[in-house]
């Protein structure tokens, strides 16, 4: 690792040369600076909270740095590589292992011991758990994010139901009837080069993805089989089409045209169906928790958290910004700036979400989340589910012959892993 930092030292100054900076305010000079770096339209939203903050500190001044999500993870590493980190940083919570396993963050756990404004269980706890690695915290979450249907209300009426699917029988049967004519319309849509929606679906088995302490991969359970089985026959019985996101093109206009009535998507898209879909079409849609096998269903516990970095100078005046972010009122603020859901339960009781019938899912749903394995390669092997599981979709493989080809390459990816492990060591990436 040393010899890799030395590398990429050179190459940190090239790489965050062209990351796009956005201060909150001009530096005056006898101030102390914090770094917090950003990823995304977040920057841009948490500068319009930030005067309030100096204002409360006097002498600190924040300095907002984005990052591009598409270059967002290789930054990071190339600052820790080069021994230039930022004090605070957004991170999403499936990258929390990784910084962990290089030791690049600081444990929260006494801080938040002693704070009066972070209160573990005033969060929804598997948004949490995200953020906690062999026992210790590490970040505390900033906003949360998972996966539901949006769905066709009147579709549905006109096809005999009143109400949003329960459970998987009546979601295949509600689908069976939306999809006519067949190859014309469909019951949803789950495009094949994403996986959260698979994600989702095996996340509702209570048997685990990864096994032996995050040695293996777990795909040829039964519970990960059942998911697999049931997302592959949407695509043979055509109530999903065979399309990527690419293919598809406007998702909200198909979905407005009645080309599918289910779609398994996130919070964001509340705001885009209400710009996006004409104003005669809004009473037609509604979201609604994810079914399940046999009844309500879990969905996957997204989002991102606030971390402080090992190497920071400023780790209390970071503590003060994350307890600021964290206050229910200034996550209200965030929520009504860009739309971003709050992690804490207690943010959820302002007029812009409790009465919001299309958020009410979301809540729902949050307190059935899960979170994916805790191991720094699990963005690969997820990916290489998704691979695997496009072909069953295509009829190239079975279901056992996916599974457990999933899993032959989890074990690949898991190898590094294994041996540090088995050896006494910390796993690194």
């Amino acid at each position: 690792m040393k010899r890799f930092a030395r590398t990429l030292r050179f190459t940190l100054v090239l790489a965050l040369a062209g990351a796009g900076v956005a201060g909150c305010a001009k530096k005056e000079e006898g101030t102390r600076t914090l770094q917090f770096w950003t990823i995304g339209r977040e920057g841009e939203a948490v500068a319009k909270l930030l005067p309030e903050f100096e204002r409360e500190h006097p002498g600190l001044h924040v300095e907002v740095q984005q990052l591009p999500l598409t270059a967002a993870h290789q930054k990071l590493l190339t600052a820790y590589a080069g021994d230039s980190t930022p004090d605070i940083t957004q991170l999403g919570n499936t990258w929390i292992p990784e910084m962990v396993a290089l030791g690049a963050l600081e444990p929260l756990d006494a801080r938040v011991a002693a704070s009066k404004v972070v209160d573990p269980k005033d969060y929804f706890a598997a948004i949490w758990a995200t953020n906690v690695i062999d026992g210790r915290l590490y970040g505390v979450p900033w906003y949360v994010d998972t996966r539901l249907l949006f769905y066709r209300k009147d579709l549905l009426a006109k096809v005999g139901y009143d109400h949003p699917p329960r459970d998987w029988a009546e979601w295949r049967a509600m689908m069976a009837k939306l999809s006519q004519p067949p190859g014309k319309a469909y019951g949803v849509l789950l495009p094949t080069n994403e996986f959260e929606q698979l994600l989702a679906l095996a996340l509702q088995s209570d048997d685990p993805l990864l096994r032996d302490d995050g040695r293996y991969g777990n795909f040829r359970s039964p519970g990960f089989k059942k998911a697999l089985a049931f997302y592959v026959s949407l695509f043979k019985d055509q109530q999903a089409p065979m399309m990527t996101n690419v293919g598809i093109g406007n998702p909200w206009a198909a979905f407005g045209q009645g080309f599918f009535a289910f779609y398994l998507s996130g919070p964001w898209n509340i705001g885009e169906f209400r710009q996006r879909l004409p104003k005669e079409q809004q009473g037609d849609w509604g979201t609604t928790p994810l079914p399940g096998p046999t009844g309500p269903g879990a969905s996957n516990a997204g989002g991102s958290s606030l971390v402080i970095f090992r190497r920071s100078q400023h780790k209390d005046d970071a503590w003060a910004l994350v307890e600021f972010l964290s206050r229910p009122a200034i996550q209200a603020r965030f929520y009504e700036i860009l739309g971003d859901m709050p992690p804490r339960r207690s943010s959820w009781e302002i007029p812009a979400l409790k009465n919001d019938d299309k958020a009410a899912a979301f809540r729902d749903q949050l307190e059935r989340v899960k979170p994916t394995p805790p191991v720094a390669e699990w963005e690969r092997i997820v990916t290489e589910m998704q691979l695997v599981a496009a072909q069953a979709a295509h009829g190239d493989l079975t279901i056992d012959q996916a599974a457990e080809e999933i899993d032959r390459r989890a074990d690949r990816l898991l190898e590094k892993r294994r041996w540090m492990l088995d050896h006494g060591k910390k796993a690194t990436p």
